[in-house]
């Protein structure tokens, strides 16, 4: 009939083309009456997730009519994704979905906002985790019906259709909270973490069952996975520029409020060890340094199930973050407390206290496991500030060194003189070495006793203490000891220059360790 060019032919296949055009009309609309008979305007996610339920699906008796029309209208077309029952379908359940999932997307924006922003985010206090749970379930489920009712080769197209409208309300909320992240970056870093982890399981979940969504779900992390990523570098620069903004430190030598609040920052993050983990795997070795380039694994699409599994390169990595992070901390500190503090005793007192700060909080929290064997750089800041503190001792030491010739045959031997020997000694001298070794005496009582007073004064941690009183012990009382054995009788005993005996100073050497 096609190829006759008669007058009645013609009219015929025009009447033809009619009825199959109305016939075709028809079908579509009875799809469309069944599929929204069949398609509530929303339903409640956490009634299933809740109990553990499947999302329902259309049922078998409406699924077979759908597929019938389908398989009849579908001829018409090159691609099935492409016929006008394809486009009625994605038009009828993406909405379904997206209102189905809108109360969840509202409760994740929501449950960001903390009644005190300054508190620490904690893992799972965002609702993303039932947001994306039920996505995933709900979408699944969407997924069975479009494999029920189309042909394979439509599966994917008609399914990317269907979600089209979720992924975007699920894009526009994973920014929402992005923003709130870069507001709130030390506190809600975390969340950027977790929310890394979770999308990206969401999208391998629905990739391993659907072979679709992937670069949809990643285009929709991207701007929180990239935030986690420059975290890592913002958190250390902001650690340099809050010591940098101090205006004044504790000036009893007690460590600063931003020790614990930075050990607190790196303990909170072993909680999120498997995303931390992937995205410092991605950076490479150093990559969180500023301005250091990535050289390790590109990351422009989702990570993958594996990369999340924390090996020994992602503890290691962290490992190297937190001593980068103390090594910051320490020497921003250091460089502060010398502008501020100026006293060398002092700034050892601050120092000391804050590496045991960081030192008990690594010990106490499962930081410790990750860094054992890794804290020689706090043995070498425990040494500075050691030798900050007991500078001191120095100039109290020459006090206890004497020039003098006295006119025996024979010297006593240091440390073993009796009173005697002393005697002996200080009748030898005549009276200007006599008033040296009195005002040496005076001298180091002076200094001795201020360094004493200084001591008691300064808020230390137990340990501190312990390790100060303790060296000072071993620089100076064997050096008075000597110089007692030698000169104590130049007083005979009165006590008006020689103020401590050997066991009276040794009680005060006891009593700066405890």
């Amino acid at each position: 009939m096609q190829t006759s060019n008669l007058r009645a032919n013609q009219g015929t296949m025009n009447d033809l083309t009619r009825l199959i055009k109305l016939g075709n009309t028809q079908l579509e609309n009875h799809f469309d009456k069944i599929l929204r008979g069949e398609t509530p305007r929303s339903l409640e996610p956490l009634h299933y997730i809740t109990k553990d339920k499947p999302f329902p699906v259309l049922s078998q008796d409406k699924i077979a009519r759908l597929g019938l029309i389908y398989s009849h209208v579908a001829g018409n077309y090159a691609n099935g994704f492409d016929s006008s029952v394809a486009k009625i379908y994605a038009d009828i359940r993406g909405p379904y979905l997206s209102a189905s999932l809108a109360n969840l997307a509202a409760a994740s924006v929501n449950t960001a906002k903390k009644k005190n922003p300054g508190d620490i985010y904690q893992a799972g206090a965002n609702g993303i985790g039932t947001y994306t749970q039920a996505m995933e379930g709900i979408f699944i489920a969407e997924y069975d019906n479009i494999c029920s009712i189309f042909t394979r080769e439509d599966w994917g197209p008609i399914l990317q259709a269907t979600c089209q409208a979720a992924v975007t309300e699920l894009a526009r909320t994973l920014r929402e909270l992005n923003t709130h992240i870069k507001s709130h970056l030390t506190t809600d870093c975390y969340m950027a973490y977790e929310v890394t982890e979770i999308i990206s399981g969401l999208s391998n979940n629905l990739d391993k069952r659907t072979g679709e969504l992937k670069g949809s779900l990643s285009a929709a992390l991207k701007p929180v996975r990239e935030t986690a990523k420059s975290s890592l570098a913002e958190l250390l620069e902001e650690t340099k520029r809050k010591i940098g903004n101090l205006q004044t430190l504790p000036t009893d030598g007690a460590a600063s409020p931003i020790v614990a609040e930075t050990m607190q920052r790196l303990n909170s993050m072993v909680e999120f060890l498997r995303p931390i983990s992937s995205i410092m795997i991605s950076l490479g070795d150093g990559g969180w340094k500023p301005g250091a380039a990535a050289n390790g694994r590109t990351t422009e699409g989702i990570p993958s199930l594996a990369s999340f599994d924390v090996g020994a390169d992602g503890k290691d990595l962290f490992a190297k973050y937190c001593l980068d992070t103390i090594e910051v901390l320490l020497s921003s500190l250091d460089q502060k407390a010398r502008v501020l503090l100026r006293s060398k005793s002092l700034l050892g007192v601050f120092l000391a206290n804050s590496v045991v700060v960081i030192d008990h909080t690594i010990r106490s929290s499962e930081l410790g496991p990750l860094l054992d064997g890794r804290l020689d750089s706090l043995d070498q800041w425990r040494k500075k500030a050691t030798v900050m503190y007991t500078d001191i001792c120095r100039d109290i030491s020459v006090y206890l060194f004497d020039t003098i010739h006295t006119n025996r045959t024979k010297r006593p031997t240091s440390g073993h003189a009796d009173s005697a020997d002393s005697a002996s000694v200080v009748k030898g001298l005549n009276s200007k070495d006599k008033d040296k070794i009195k005002e040496k005496f005076t001298q180091f009582n002076n200094a001795f006793d201020d360094m004493v007073g200084k001591h008691k004064s300064y808020s230390m941690d137990r340990e501190v203490r312990a390790m100060f009183g303790q060296d000072i012990r071993q620089k100076l009382q064997p050096l008075y000891e000597r110089f007692w054995d030698r000169y104590h009788e130049i007083d005979k005993g009165k006590g008006k220059y020689v103020k401590y005996d050997k066991q009276s100073i040794a009680g005060v050497f006891m009593s700066l360790a405890t």
